[in-house]
């Protein structure tokens, strides 16, 4: 049986992942630098490329360039809070 791993958002409502570690990973994305993996606190990774591609609503914001930078930011924020962590 495949253990399950938490998503973002409950690493964030735990306390685990705070406001600052997931503004920096919305920075990142925002400006284009995303590496492969991203660590998150207590031994957790998240592939930031991949959380963003798997969520169409953000891909699609991010692709409209008349989206302005508060939908961009809400619409990363959503797909990394969605996206489920890796244990490092």
């Amino acid at each position: 049986m495949s253990e399950s791993f938490p998503t973002v958002g409950e690493l964030f409502k735990a306390n685990v992942v705070t406001h600052d570690d997931l503004n920096a990973l919305i920075d990142a994305v925002l400006a284009g630098r995303m590496n492969v993996r991203e660590e998150l606190a207590e031994g957790y990774t998240l592939d930031v490329v991949v959380a963003v591609k798997a969520n169409a609503f953000a891909t699609a914001v991010l692709r409209d360039k008349t989206s302005s930078t508060g939908a961009r930011r809400s619409a990363v924020r959503t797909a990394i809070l969605l996206a489920r962590a890796q244990k490092a």
